[in-house]
């Protein structure tokens, strides 16, 4: 059975906490008729029902975003084993998008993660032999008429890289196992999911597929509102297959702004249609049972100075590791330290180092996990841009969004991992991101993301 689907206490993500708003391809069209829009607020934003940001410091905001993208990393590598117009308003649970919505008959109220790095939407259902706490109460599928079991003859029950098999011939279950006794499973399942159309109407879509999870353990997210997963990868079971959304796309607002903006998700004829001119275009390298979207790395500059590396550096390698994933589910980008011949992520900081030592400016000691700080002199602004060459396309992040600041210093935000190297949600600041899968490619382009509506 496929470990690679579920969620596990190392897949803290910064996801996207959603309240959506869903037009479908046989109802409500009150944008485009083949569109879908996501608005996401975050949780230290007043549009959050979660806003606590007076109750954590600096240090522990920026520690949260190191604990959730060295958790992410570990996931992708241990994952790698195995519409028409919806509009979602969405808020954030501390670094989590998550979508708000109702599941069944009763309209069973639930917040799931939105993720674009997993495929199984699933959501704690009773009884529960082992439940983790909630602060929602948990849904009950007995008392939703519109519930039925996923049946093991569905394509999904069976495929190579499903999440789902039939147990004894007579029921789909998952079932899934991770690093550090992270655990959930359950029953594959069928129900009607409503969303809110608009502030008016509320629209409903049967025969939605998902995890009913009946035991679960060392989840992440417990003890909030969360109560599972809403998938947004390439996988055949997750939304954007289910409803055959092809293209979708975001742009994060700058994460250090006062008030932080709402996330608006876009999704086929909502995604916006970038000038020639503007628009950057990548391919997605396809890797065989794999439904993260890989780019092909072939280079990296810091400052305008190309490194040079290996042709083969950031290629996924024999044992599944290595690659380059673009994931807004890890807030912070990390660089591979275990690629072939040479650690990429030491040449890259190296040459972060030199620049900085020629502007003359104080080094100081490790700022959390973050290896490269300095003082921050009064005034100072030349601060180095990092520009990943993928294939046909020069992706560069600003200067002033390649690093953490903290009172009176800064650090270089690029974190070093063993399994992959993963462009983070930091470094997509003020890019407009999008996910085209009919063309099998990734788009981007700059942007004032604050102006998204």
């Amino acid at each position: 059975m496929s470990s690679s689907h579920g969620f596990l206490t190392s897949k803290a993500l910064f996801c996207f906490c959603v309240l959506l708003s869903f037009h479908h391809p046989f109802s409500f069209s009150t944008s485009s008729p083949t569109g879908l829009s996501l608005r996401a607020s975050v949780d230290d934003s007043p549009w959050s029902p979660l806003y606590r940001i007076e109750s954590l410091s600096i240090d522990e905001r920026i520690q949260r975003f190191i604990n959730i993208t060295n958790a992410r990393a570990n996931y992708l590598h241990l994952a790698r084993v195995d519409p028409d117009s919806i509009r979602f308003p969405v808020v954030r649970d501390a670094f989590w998008y998550a979508v708000e919505f109702t599941i069944g008959s009763q309209q069973h109220r639930v917040k799931l993660l939105l993720d674009t790095g997993s495929g199984l939407t699933w959501t704690q259902c009773l009884p529960c032999q082992n439940c983790f706490p909630q602060r929602l109460p948990i849904f009950d599928p007995r008392s939703s008429t519109s519930y039925a079991l996923l049946s093991c003859d569905h394509p999904l029950c069976h495929g190579t890289d499903s999440p789902f098999e039939c147990e004894d011939g007579r029921v789909c279950v998952y079932n899934a196992r991770y690093a550090g006794g992270s655990f959930t499973g359950g029953l594959a399942s069928v129900d009607t999911f409503h969303f809110p159309a608009d502030r008016h109407r509320i629209g409903s879509y049967p025969d939605i597929i998902y995890g009913c999870s009946h035991a679960s353990h060392a989840i992440f997210f417990q003890n909030t509102e969360i109560s599972g997963i809403f998938g947004l990868s390439k996988a055949p079971e997750s939304f954007i297959s289910q409803f055959s959304a092809s293209r979708f796309s975001y742009c994060f607002a700058p994460f250090d702004d006062a008030l932080p903006h709402p996330l608006i998700l876009k999704f086929g004829d909502d995604v916006p249609r970038l000038p020639p001119p503007l628009v950057r275009t990548t391919l997605f390298v396809q890797v065989p049972g794999d439904t993260h979207f890989h780019l092909e790395l072939l280079d990296i500059s810091v400052a305008q100075h190309r490194i040079g590396f290996p042709t083969r550096t950031f290629q996924v390698r024999p044992d599944r590791t290595g690659g380059c994933v673009i994931d807004s589910g890890a807030l912070i980008t990390v660089i591979d330290a275990n690629t072939p011949g040479v650690n990429a992520y030491v040449q890259v900081m190296r040459v972060f180092e030199a620049y900085y030592g020629s502007k003359g400016l104080v080094r100081i000691p490790p700022q959390q996990d973050f290896a490269l700080c300095y003082q921050l002199p009064p005034n100072f602004k030349d601060f180095a841009t990092l520009t990943f060459h993928f294939n046909g396309a020069d992706y560069t992040v600003a200067g002033k969004f390649v690093n953490v600041f903290l009172p009176g210093a800064f650090c270089v935000a690029i974190l070093d991992s063993n399994f992959a190297t993963m462009l983070g949600a930091w470094h997509q600041q003020n890019k407009r991101i999008i996910h085209d899968l009919g063309m099998g490619a990734l788009q981007f382009s700059d942007e004032i993301c604050n102006n998204d509506v």
